[in-house]
Order: C-alpha cells, then sequence, then structure tokens
C-alpha cells in the first residue's frame, strides 16, 4: 500500500504546532486571504485553482536537514517567455547556497484539480519577485483546522532543489485517498499550505480555498517540489 511510502515526521508536526500557536494568540504573522477557485479548464492537467500571497511570515520551527542546491541551478518551466529559461552564467557555489527560499512574500501558490490522475490536487508556487527563489523540500499541508501536518511522500524527494527565476514555477502533487474503502473520506474547504527554507523551517503560510468537494483521507499524500508537473504527478 502506498502508506508504506509515506513519511510524516514529527519535526513538520512542530512547525504546524507552531504556526497554529501564534494565530490563536494574536500575533504578527498573518496567513493570506482565502480566494475562490477558480473555473474547470481541460487544456491543462490543472483544471481549476486558486492562489493567494501571505502577509507575513509564519515563525520558524523543525529542524534542520541538507537538500542540495545546484550550481547550476536547475530552474522549472514558467509561464510565456519564462518558461524553461535558464540563467546565462552558472552561480558558484556561494552564491547558490545564499538563495532565499520561496515564500508567501515573494512567490505566489496555488491549488489546482486535475483530471489524471484521480484523486489528486496540484500545488503551484509562482516566483513573484524580481530575484531567484528555491522551493525548498515539501509543503507543509493541513487541511481546514487539521492539528496534524498532511504525510509528505518521502520517494518523491528530488536529487537537487528546485531554483526559480522571477516568473518560473514548481509543483507539488497531491494525493487525497487511499485505498477504496480503506478509510472515511472527509470534506474539506480550505487548505493552509506552509513554505520552508533551506533549513526546512516554516516560512509563512498561504490559505487556499479547495476547489469544490474536495475529501482526504489518513492515506493521503504531498510530494515535495518538483521542477515539472508530469513528476509532481507520478505518484
Amino acid at each position: 500500500m502506498r502508506i508504506n511510502r509515506i513519511r510524516t515526521t514529527a519535526l513538520a508536526a512542530t512547525a504546524l504546532a507552531a504556526a497554529l500557536s501564534l494565530t490563536a494568540c494574536g500575533g504578527d504573522d498573518k496567513a493570506m486571504g482565502t480566494k475562490p477557485a477558480g473555473a474547470a479548464e481541460t487544456a491543462t492537467p490543472a483544471a481549476s485553482g486558486t492562489d493567494g500571497t501571505a502577509q507575513q511570515d509564519a515563525p520558524e520551527a523543525g529542524a534542520p536537514e541538507t537538500q542540495t542546491v545546484p550550481t547550476q541551478g536547475k530552474h522549472a518551466g514558467g509561464n510565456g517567455d519564462n518558461r524553461g529559461k535558464k540563467p546565462e552564467t552558472a552561480p558558484n557555489a556561494e552564491a547558490a547556497a545564499s538563495i532565499p527560499a520561496c515564500t508567501p512574500k515573494n512567490s505566489r501558490v496555488k491549488v489546482s484539480s486535475v483530471s489524471r490522475p484521480i484523486n489528486h490536487l496540484l500545488l503551484t508556487v509562482t516566483n513573484t519577485g524580481s530575484k531567484d527563489c528555491a522551493a525548498y523540500y515539501a509543503p507543509f499541508l493541513r487541511f481546514d483546522d487539521a492539528q496534524a501536518v498532511y504525510p509528505i511522500l518521502d520517494d518523491s524527494k528530488p536529487q537537487s532543489v528546485v531554483v526559480l527565476s522571477p516568473g518560473e514555477e514548481a509543483y507539488a502533487g497531491i494525493g487525497l485517498l487511499g485505498e477504496p474503502g480503506e478509510n472515511e473520506p472527509v470534506k474539506s474547504e480550505n487548505l493552509g499550505v506552509i513554505m520552508v527554507d533551506k533549513n526546512n523551517k516554516a516560512k509563512g503560510e498561504a490559505t487556499l480555498k479547495l476547489p469544490a468537494e474536495t475529501y482526504t483521507d489518513s492515506l493521503g499524500f504531498v510530494t515535495y517540489w518538483q521542477s515539472d508537473v508530469e513528476n509532481a504527478l507520478m505518484y
């Protein structure tokens, strides 16, 4: 079963708990406002989506891990003229290590329904800033008022972090349900997406409106950030 490939870290749960605790205490950090889902499309895998940008960073939590930042940054394809764009010169190792994380302050996150595979959603993060940013690790997700972070699919970890130039995108797939009949699905309306930095610490939360009739169960998962849609939805 797919549940055997899923790793939900206690550290990720700590990050989510810290973010929820600050929100409950009326801290300075603010999650972004909810926006309605868009209309369905059939031309691309993402048929409907919602996006948003947080106002403040969430509190840092979790523990450092390691993920390689490429010295010749592999950039994900973006929209329009930015699709497939790569830097004219490769950054040196010191410059690569200093690439800031993609956060709700310098990027936009959108959730979309897809026609294939079934029971999946697609997360897209777009660099809306003026400088490169890195989509580190996997996003921490929470559906509605869940107190635990959504399981992260460890098998989806890429060889290196995805670095985005302005206007470029990275993707994460969300598996919603396990095998039919194994768990009782729960309907959800909102999705919290917590971005992390190179130390896998929370750096801000975006709150998105989920597509209508979104159901999840305990066997769902989210992938690490990927450079293309196909890799994000292959699990």
